[in-house]
């Protein structure tokens, strides 16, 4: 175990144990894990490498981009307004965002964004990398565009339109971008080291992400092309817009960090996941993130089967992902959101836990990441364990 860093509750050595295995067997780089039940940290562990070129270690407080994990940061931000009556679940998100309405948009309630039913998962529109980090013109792209399918009809996941569109509704209701309105409200309160939109101080922090490594098998090939390919829906929503975003060393540029992009560019700590789902479910430092209800209504199966874009079977709550979507070894109850390349997030109301994973070596799967399910796997087998 050589390298691995933090503690572990008694108990919880396996997922010690699980954890550096992951480097052993898995091609672990850098990665931090952290596991909160009933408010206090039962796994708090990081090890290997923040920076595989330079040699830099993954410390303490290093930092990773989290992909989709984001998305459950997102939703949380929106619980928090719906809360607070700012948002109506059965308003037409152009009621908020006017412009939305083009192209037969006018009707789509908030509630179809949440559950990915909205019919708009990619942006069609040809765009630089700039407009995009500029925000306005991938809005104005997204709100001037038809739906895929006659909204509320079907689900498929919205792979960065979510975060567009939700985003755009929270600056259109309450003046503030959706990244500040999470900083301000969510992320300082409970002190949480996380980001939408990275200030330049803590740039130094941040892991490099490393590309996934490409298969050799002919056959995982052929599948992943697909599933993903140029032409496929899931390949344009994962490129687009103009195929500018690929997985790898394109999100280590400070232009995408600074940025605000809701559904993909989260940077923060194990630490500060696991800390923001143990709130959705419980205390912490005396503060609860959500009423119990809200965290209810947020969590309540509200759409399965097979996704129109991913074209495998998922299940969503109101913005949130529910097992086995987020992972074969996720019990049932539990509500949260995997990110591309393997990072997870989730809360267990039941165990009353909150799950924190985030790494650097990506590792793309059409059956999820092994290293997030052993992880997962350790952790519910130590509570069985401990059970008197």
């Amino acid at each position: 175990m050589s390298g691995i860093r933090g503690r572990v509750a008694p108990g919880f050595e396996p997922v010690r144990e699980a954890f550096a295995q992951n480097f052993a067997e898995r091609r672990e780089v850098g990665a931090a894990l952290c596991v909160l039940r009933d408010g206090v940290p039962v796994v708090d562990l990081w090890g290997g490498v923040a920076d595989a070129a330079s040699g830099r270690a993954w410390e303490e407080d290093t930092l990773a981009v989290v992909f989709s994990t984001t998305k459950g940061v997102t939703a949380t931000c929106i619980h928090h307004l719906l809360e607070r009556g700012v948002l109506d679940l059965d308003a037409p998100v152009a009621s908020y965002w006017p412009e939305f309405a083009a192209a037969g948009k006018g009707e789509i309630p908030l509630r179809d964004v949440l559950t990915h039913c909205a019919g708009v998962p990619s942006v069609d529109a040809e765009l630089t990398l700039e407009e995009v980090c500029a925000w306005d013109p991938v809005c104005e792209a997204i709100a001037a565009q038809a739906p895929e399918w006659e909204p509320g009809t079907r689900h498929g996941y919205h792979v960065r339109t979510f975060g567009w569109i939700l985003g755009e509704v929270v600056r259109r209701a309450t003046g503030a971008t959706l990244g500040s309105y999470f900083a301000k409200e969510i992320a300082a309160p409970l002190g949480l080291d996380f980001y939408i939109g990275l200030p330049l101080e803590h740039e130094p922090r941040v892991a490099a992400m490393l590309a996934p490594l490409e298969p050799s098998d002919p056959e995982e090939i052929a599948l992943r092309e697909r599933f993903m390919g140029p032409e496929t829906l899931l390949g344009r929503a994962l490129t687009g817009p103009s195929n500018l975003f690929r997985h790898g060393p394109m999100w280590n540029r400070r232009a995408l960090h600074a940025t605000e992009m809701p559904s993909s560019n989260g940077i923060g700590s194990a630490r500060a996941v696991a800390r923001l789902y143990a709130a959705l479910v419980g205390e912490i430092d005396g503060r609860r993130l959500l009423d119990p209800t809200t965290v209810e209504r947020a969590r309540a199966l509200r759409v399965e089967g097979p996704d129109a874009v991913i074209r495998v079977p998922t299940r969503f709550g109101l913005g949130f992902m529910l097992p086995p979507s987020l992972g074969p070894t996720c019990p049932d109850g539990c509500f949260g959101h995997p990110g591309a390349g393997g990072s997870l997030g989730f809360a267990d109301p039941d165990a009353r836990l909150g799950f924190g994973y985030v790494m650097n070596q990506m590792q793309l799967g059409l059956t999820g990441d092994a290293r997030a399910a052993s992880l997962v796997e350790s952790v519910y087998d130590s509570l069985r364990e401990s059970r008197p």
